[in-house]
């Protein structure tokens, strides 16, 4: 018998899979902002998000009902709870944590899991609860049927947020239009059901008074009590906001100071520091900036400037706003500074690198054996490298040495001559030629004028501290490079060592849960448990590939998620129709995924810094048809009922979640890009060995894979 709401229903599974997805990626950028682009942001919040999504999935079955009025108006609170979270991420952060500061691991992941967990697990439960409601009136309705459903709203949602709505839209105004779209669909599923409206007009106007507000309220969630927003712009590789405090103007990029009117200090280091090694500097090439830089370097009579700012709308507000002036030979760059340093076949007698500290990935790699190699060949014979990061007052601590160690032993490789100056700033001064730390003196040679380093660069930077920082260097140290990033590793640990709290504990709840479970589900639990690891494990691996090789992931995170959902459906219908549904399938596939990985790296080992990104796009699309295809497989072997959905759903989501967990936090930071890799690969071979053990039976017998 024919459901009369089935297309009403369907319709819903859609616009929720548009709303969740549209949703999510707003959350991470929204994250992303707030915690300074931190990549291991991006993990925490997946991996709450599908534990959440868990949780909610397995919740469903307690209904003894499952009813199309409920699912409608279940609907319609989804489509509220996006502005609600994205207003109390942004209210909340500021009332939590001292604004401007640097929370620890354990305030980032409870902030990250209360604010998200109303709508992650609501968003969990609605998707079976939709086949359950199906099945209240056609119980046989295919299980499969909704996830090839859901998986085209997901892959919608993800094309429409990558293609369209991060261009033309702020956050709150996209969540409007699909929140929207989520609201129609709740009231023409309910429409037909209810024989008075007065009920669907009161919750769709509170719905729509809700999205509004957030319109309403978008730039007054941007302000921060220290000052006036007198700019906002979301771009593709950030959100850039100026304030306006005491008549001076700050630059924050992704919730990040990045410049403030005139910083006489900074400018003068960054610009006298290298310049006053060079005899007589023309060509210079600056990445990134700070405020006053520019007459700086003016006192050079330079013949050419290269300014490299990635982000347009960045170079645009600072000259805009008096952050930076125009001076003779300036040419302002607007692209990916390492790409640029591997394409130009200009060279240059400096290269100043202003980044701040390599905390994400995509700042680590400027500062990586194999960028230093770039930059090496791109100076003129006495041309000089200068790069800075965090100084330190009398004492150096352990986490702290072994960063200044690691960048100092990655960089001795590449230039025969690194002299280090300590001050609030420790600054690197790499050439291939000797070089002085003498910097008053150098400069009065040349007759150039200076405020801060003529009077107070001898009190600051004796001989005793240069001593003491060039005797602290551990030579043992691993060198930082782009595949095994030492630097991540290190950053890490000074995170922990901060707040004097360490991952242990909650590692240990995390493998104690993970043990548990594996007692008590099925081969082919396991299979798609394994699966969703490697699939979302796959995907954190190209977040941070990306951030490596291409460096602008605000813009790529919504492609890359979207392409990892894409091959969901067709890999779900092909597994639809396969009639003798086996495990042999399983193996296949999961040899399939094994070829995927070690074509990873291949690709990594061999391909160096010219890989194209369509090769990492065709990689992660076979990943994903791999895992849209099991699924209906499996759920087929575990007998298709409503407590075989739920489990089926339930292990994709925790083996995504783990998945997630175990690459972000030990795998990546700790072994590396490349052996990451390899352990999704033995996770795959154990799946193998599970499922061979018993091919060729029928039986759902339980298992223990401890």
């Amino acid at each position: 018998m024919k459901s009369p709401s089935e297309k009403a229903i369907l319709r819903v599974v859609v616009v929720t899979g548009i709303s969740s997805i549209v949703t999510q990626l707003y959350t991470l950028r929204e994250f992303l902002t707030l915690f300074a682009g931190n990549e291991y942001v991006i993990a925490l919040i997946i991996f709450n998000w599908l534990v959440l999504g868990g949780l909610g999935t397995m919740a469903a079955r307690f209904p003894s009902r499952a009813t199309p009025v409920a699912l409608g108006f279940l609907t319609s609170v989804l489509a509220a709870l996006p502005t609600v979270q994205l207003l109390a991420v942004r209210y909340l952060h500021d009332m939590v944590f001292v604004h401007g500061s640097s929370p620890g691991f354990y305030p980032t992941y409870l902030f990250i899991l209360f604010t998200t967990m109303p709508y992650a697990l609501l968003v969990g439960f609605v998707l079976p609860y939709s086949l359950f409601t199906l099945r209240g009136e056609m119980p046989h309705y295919p299980g499969t049927r909704i996830y090839i459903v859901d998986n085209v709203g997901d892959v919608t949602g993800g094309a429409l947020f990558s293609f369209a709505l991060v261009y033309l839209l702020t956050p709150m105004k996209a969540l409007f239009v699909v929140n929207l779209m989520l609201l129609v669909a709740a009231c023409l599923l309910l429409s037909p059901l209810l024989r008075t409206r007065l009920s669907i007009v009161v919750c769709a106007a509170v719905v729509m008074a809700i999205n509004m507000a957030g319109v309403v309220l978008e730039n007054n969630s941007l302000c921060s009590a220290e000052g006036e927003l007198v700019h906002y712009e979301e771009t593709m590789f950030g959100r850039l906001v100026v304030q306006k405090s005491d008549g001076q103007y700050t630059l924050f990029e992704d919730g990040v100071p990045v410049f403030s009117t005139d910083n006489t200090i900074l400018a003068e280091e960054a610009v006298h520091y290298p310049l006053s090694q060079v005899e007589n500097p023309n060509d210079v090439l600056i990445i990134s900036s700070v405020a006053g830089m520019m007459g700086e370097l003016e006192k050079y009579s330079l013949e050419k400037v290269d300014y490299i700012q990635l982000d347009p709308a960045v170079s645009a507000v600072e000259f805009r706003f008096g952050l930076l002036r125009t001076i003779k030979g300036l040419q302002v760059i607007n692209g990916d500074g390492r790409s640029y340093v591997r394409d130009t076949a200009s060279r240059y007698d400096a290269i100043i690198i202003n980044l701040p500290e390599p905390e994400t990935f995509q700042v680590n790699r400027f500062f990586t054996n194999e960028f230093f190699s770039l930059a090496q060949a791109r100076l003129r014979p006495q041309g000089i490298l200068s790069f800075s990061v965090s100084g330190f007052d009398n004492y150096l601590a352990e986490p702290h040495r072994q960063k200044i160690s690691s960048l100092y032993n990655t960089v001795r490789d590449r230039f025969s001559h690194v002299t280090m100056l300590p001050g609030e700033k420790v600054y690197f001064l790499c050439s291939n030629s000797p070089v002085s730390d003498d910097i008053p003196e150098l400069l009065g040679q040349k007759g150039i004028e200076t405020a801060y380093i003529h009077s107070y660069f001898y009190g600051n930077i004796n001989k005793g501290r240069i001593d003491y920082l060039a005797g602290s260097i551990d030579a043992s140290t691993p060198r930082n490079t782009d595949m095994s990033p030492f630097m991540m590793r290190i950053m890490y640990a000074q995170w922990f060592a901060k707040y004097s709290t360490s991952p242990y504990w909650f590692t240990v709840i995390i493998c104690g849960i993970a043990l548990f479970y594996f007692s008590r589900i099925t081969r082919e639990e396991f299979v798609l448990f394994t699966t969703g690891a490697t699939t979302m494990g796959a995907e954190i691996l190209v977040i941070f590939i990306f951030q490596i090789l291409y460096g602008y992931i605000y813009l790529k995170v919504g492609l890359i998620v979207t392409v990892f959902l894409a091959g969901l459906l067709p890999g779900a219908l092909l597994g639809q129709k396969i009639r003798n549904k086996s495990r042999k399938f399983l193996l296949l596939t999961d040899a399939g995924l094994i070829v995927c990985m070690a074509l990873v790296i291949m690709v990594l080992h061999y391909g160096g810094q010219s890989v194209p990104q369509a090769l990492f796009y065709s990689v992660a699309l076979c990943i994903s048809v791999l895992c849209g295809f099991q699924f209906p497989i499996a759920l087929a072997l575990r007998g298709g009922d409503n407590p075989a959905a739920i489990r089926t759903f339930s292990a994709d989501l925790t083996g995504a979640a783990s998945g997630v967990f175990i690459m972000s936090a030990f795998m990546i930071p700790y072994a590396g890009i490349l052996w990451a890799t390899l352990g999704l690969i033995v996770l795959k071979c154990t799946s193998i060995m599970v499922v061979g053990m018993s091919h060729g039976k029928d039986q759902q017998a339980s298992i223990s894979v401890l």
